[in-house]
């Protein structure tokens, strides 16, 4: 007899857990907004797949080509830094990093040595051409203008360092390979954001980093 009570309790137990649940998914279903079966493409629906889609809507950075609106330091200072990647010469650069507390960052963990020396370990050959290309590409590449009016104003190359990778049209894939490889965007989809090298200089003509990483 007792054991045919527990049985019964077991039983009970299990309806009333199962009209719980059922009343729990009701709700959820009531709570979810409508979906409407019209929506726009976009350029980028080829790489839906590769890009975490954005939660909320965001208000897209401003992209410039347009060298002339910069303030003449600054310009001054991306023409020098332009002129010396396009000599093949590493050195040439040694005159725009700086010393010091004012020196250019050229790694986000700091470096050790000679700056030069750094950036030549960074590229894949002992004269340093290739990371004077990927410097010239990044310059060649439209900018942003970040935190204007504040002391951290700041001009950034390539525009994907502070752009929504899910928000690229085709053109700017375009772009954006013209800097990375595919497998580079692949780790930028994972991690959520542009990672590769990117350069910034203030409104005063200081180049402040010439980075990679997250």
């Amino acid at each position: 007899m007792i054991n045919l009570l527990k049985h019964f309790r077991k039983i009970l137990l299990a309806v009333f857990l199962i009209l719980q649940t059922k009343a729990y998914v009701s709700s959820q279903e009531a709570d979810k907004p409508e979906i409407s079966s019209e929506h726009p493409t976009t350029a980028t629906e080829d790489y839906a797949d590769q890009i975490p889609a954005s939660t909320q809507e965001e208000e897209l950075p401003e992209i410039s080509y347009d060298l002339e609106a910069l303030p003449f330091p600054t310009r001054r200072m991306h023409q020098l830094i332009l002129e010396a990647t396009k000599s093949g010469d590493i050195e040439k650069l040694r005159a725009f990093i700086g010393t010091g507390g004012s020196m250019t960052m050229l790694s986000l963990g700091g470096i050790d040595g000679d700056p030069i020396d750094h950036l030549r370990k960074e590229a894949g050959d002992t004269n340093g051409h290739e990371i004077l290309a990927i410097l010239e590409e990044i310059l060649e590449a439209g900018y942003v203008h970040l935190d204007k009016g504040t002391d951290r104003e700041l001009y950034v190359w390539p525009y994907f360092f502070a752009y929504p990778l899910d928000k690229l049209t085709d053109p700017q894939m375009v772009e954006l390979f013209r800097i990375v490889t595919f497998g580079d965007f692949q780790d930028m989809k994972d991690f959520g954001g542009y990672i590769f090298y990117r350069a910034g200089i203030t409104p005063s003509g200081r180049w402040t980093f010439f980075i990679a990483g997250d």
